[in-house]
């Protein structure tokens, strides 16, 4: 220690006990500093959009790292959308519409196809927000070409958006299959939150999660299945949700939603 004098009431000197108490620290070169600066700096966006050790010995693949839209193209071709869609301190954004922009950035699908899966992604939306996450999306309907439609896991402000009190017994819900199975049991966190999100594909099951609670469940190609199916928006897509691997779409709906950890990994051999 340097032989430094300190002197606690020297008139005038204005010391507050809190700089005391750092002078203290700088004599002792108390290593409490750089544990105090390191846990600041560890603050914010630390730990997101990254794979533990564990989760790429698991097979998990980012599908966003926080920066680049790469494992992302637009439905509307000429690659990602160039306005619309916002990646900002490690969140990808679509943008709701503008009063002189009916649609927003439009939808975007991944570049690669998936049949057996696990998704896994966090979300968060304002009041009023409607949009969703499809899966098994193809384009190649009778009569419905340049149309990317799938199975999907609704996104919705339940409370303040019209279309949730629509469809049949709920199924227009949050965490829902839209338009088909409502999702039960659920435990959402308020709007302007993040909620956790999961959809496990494996064969012909599928499972939809919110917020670690298994929401949905359904067997694809069933006879349950395709009764819901014929008396749903999709009546006329023969074989609809049924198609061996589709690509993942984020829907630009008109309405903001943020997204981070967006990740996932090939079920195919486990």
């Amino acid at each position: 220690m340097n032989n430094r004098k300190i002197i606690f009431n020297q008139p005038g000197a204005g010391y507050s006990l809190g700089a005391l108490l750092l002078l203290f620290a700088l004599l002792l070169n108390n290593p409490i500093i750089a544990l105090a600066q390191k846990t600041t700096a560890g603050k914010g966006t630390a730990g997101l959009n990254t794979l533990t050790p564990k989760e790429k010995s698991a097979g998990w693949k980012l599908l966003f790292d926080g920066k680049s839209t790469d494992a992302w193209t637009g439905t509307k071709g000429n690659g990602f959308p160039e306005k619309g869609w916002v990646v900002e301190n490690g969140i990808l954004t679509v943008l709701g519409a503008t009063d002189d922009s009916h649609a927003s950035g439009g939808d975007i699908i991944t570049k690669e196809l998936y049949g057996n899966f696990e998704l896994a992604l966090e979300f968060k939306i304002p009041k009023g927000a409607n949009s969703g996450i499809k899966y098994f999306v193809v384009n190649n309907f009778p009569n419905q070409k340049g149309n990317y439609l799938g199975l999907e896991y609704q996104i919705i402000d339940d409370a303040n958006h019209a279309d949730a009190k629509l469809g049949v017994n709920g199924n227009r819900t949050l965490a829902s299959l839209y338009d088909l199975i409502p999702a039960k049991n659920k435990k959402a966190n308020p709007v302007g939150q993040w909620n956790q999100v999961k959809i496990v594909v494996k064969g012909n099951h599928v499972e939809h999660w919110l917020n670690g609670t298994k929401v949905v469940e359904f067997e694809r190609g069933s006879d349950e299945f395709r009764k819901l199916v014929a008396a749903s928006k999709y009546k006329d897509l023969q074989g609809f949700g049924e198609m061996a691997k589709g690509h993942i779409l984020l829907q630009g709906h008109g309405d903001t939603v943020h997204y981070r950890n967006i990740k996932i990994r090939n079920l195919e051999n486990i």
